[in-house]
């Protein structure tokens, strides 16, 4: 290897390699499950777990200006000469998803060490849906199995979400029908310690899901629905301040980069279309509009929403941007919110409440909005969205707008 490379070993048990890995665990979850996935899709997996492994093993903290990195990859794949017509729609969609410099090269073939199920599972699945334990996917399934669609569900198992993961795909009705997956990676920088900011794990579960999907045959030959169920704000997650800008704002379900990702998907033969019905709804519009109110009354308060789910021990922490979302959401859903979070009280004057970062982005971009408009305040958020929805996504950030803003009048945030 060049002077300064790190090997990467994929679906490889940490104790057995020399270097960092990935994978290991998802090798026997397919197999336990008896799935016989396409090596195409095995390779689609193969380039997430290589990149989710370089982001977490290279620190933003040591590049010229404190965030962008540049990641060089040398991957190893079954069918190198499917994938390397178009490896810049790829580094364009790991660019755009962390803002980084990604270069990446195919000059090695290699197999994985997938051993075939002697009898591989057979089911009726139509599609294939992500299954978090957030409310967002939650909603998409009551949605999907209302609507007559079965969904494959695939989940990516963390400590906290496994069992309601579980739980909500029985209570859906699909558990046969559904499989949790993690990619047990083991990456440390070279100063002993791991990125945070970990960009490219909404690649993972989209791979998840492509592997899945491969497994499902399409009754018209068509492309497998692969749904991936996110509120139209969180989508686009617009700056709340001119501070957020870039990856500082997730891009997990970006109309941008789900785009790039269809583009690699439709060049490389993977039948899949990657679908987010939810793209022009806020999280409220979608509480609201759920097609079972029963059975999402019972479920939601299990949902988790929060970025710091572990760090509580296992509670919203009720502040940050994504716990906003979803108190604003089931205001708007005007049903009680049985959710406990450790900072409840918002308005409260102290750097835990009202003066916490996330707390005052959103008082100043609601501020930006009243003072210098809306269109001031969206900048460049619309410049990345198809022309043809650009005015309904601009009326929906308006309504996501709307909702914090009653969430922070209910608590009285100054």
């Amino acid at each position: 290897m060049p002077d300064g490379a790190r090997f990467v070993e994929l679906y490889a048990r940490p104790g057995n390699a020399h270097g960092l890995t990935a994978g290991a665990s998802i090798l026997q979850e397919v197999r336990r499950a008896h799935l016989e996935p396409s090596l195409r899709a095995w390779d689609f997996l193969s380039i997430a777990l290589a990149a989710v492994v370089a982001d977490a093993a290279t620190l933003r903290r040591n590049s010229p200006d404190g965030w962008t990195r540049e990641i060089s990859l040398d991957l190893a794949l079954a069918e190198p000469e499917a994938w390397k017509p178009y490896l810049s729609v790829l580094t364009s969609a790991l660019r755009f998803l962390t803002t980084d410099i990604w270069d990446i090269e195919i000059t090695t073939t290699a197999t994985v060490p997938f051993k075939t199920p002697t009898a591989p599972a057979t089911h009726n699945a139509d599609c294939v849906a992500l299954l978090s334990g957030g409310l967002d996917s939650l909603i998409g399934g009551i949605d999907l199995v209302q609507a007559g669609r079965k969904p494959f569900f695939v989940s990516h198992t963390v400590r906290g979400d496994a069992a309601k993961q579980e739980d909500f795909a029985t209570r859906l009705g699909v558990n046969e029908m559904s499989i949790r997956l993690n990619h047990s990676t083991k990456a440390r920088s070279l100063a002993g310690s791991d990125e945070t900011s970990q960009r490219v794990r909404s690649l993972i579960f989209i791979a998840y899901a492509v592997l899945a999907a491969s497994t499902i045959i399409s009754p018209n030959g068509g492309p497998v629905d692969l749904y991936i169920n996110e509120n139209g704000f969180i989508s686009i997650n617009p700056p709340l301040t001119p501070m957020r800008v870039g990856s500082l704002s997730t891009r997990t379900a970006h109309p941008r980069f789900l785009g790039l990702l269809q583009q690699l998907l439709d060049a490389t033969g993977l039948n899949v279309r990657l679908i987010n019905p939810y793209r022009l709804r806020t999280k409220g519009q979608m509480l609201a509009e759920c097609k079972n109110q029963k059975l999402l009354a019972e479920l939601a308060d299990r949902s988790t929403s929060c970025g710091r789910f572990q760090r509580y021990n296992y509670r919203h922490c009720g502040r940050c941007l994504p716990c906003q979302v979803r108190r604003a959401a089931f205001l708007a859903w005007n049903r009680p919110d049985g959710t406990e979070y450790v900072f409840s009280d918002l308005g409260r004057k102290d750097n835990d409440h009202s003066a916490f970062d996330d707390v005052r982005a959103v008082a100043i971009a609601r501020l930006t909005v009243e003072e210098d408009g809306f269109a001031y305040w969206a900048g460049g958020s619309l410049s990345w969205v198809p022309l043809s929805e650009r005015d309904a996504v601009r009326v929906m950030l308006k309504h996501g707008i709307l909702e914090l803003g009653e969430l922070h009048d209910h608590y009285q945030v100054t």
